[in-house]
């Protein structure tokens, strides 16, 4: 792995990032990902109200997922 990669968590698997786009990131830092490169690393605030974004969201997925189940 080079300067320009970092394994990240993606919600427990793993996978390769390009992080070139992003300065001074640390092991635990949370980032803004898209198609496998980091844009923009994102405070703990940010990250945390982004994360409770995608829960909702997957709860509501899951939820209108066993509406439709007869």
């Amino acid at each position: 792995m080079d300067d320009q990669t970092a394994t990240a968590n993606l919600g427990g698997i793993r996978k390769n990032i390009n992080i070139a786009l992003v300065d001074d990131l640390q092991v635990g830092d949370y980032v803004i990902l898209h198609v496998g490169v980091a844009l923009k690393k994102l405070d703990q605030e940010e990250a945390d109200k982004t994360l409770a974004l995608f829960g909702e969201l997957e709860a509501l997925e899951h939820a209108q997922g066993h509406e439709s189940t007869p």
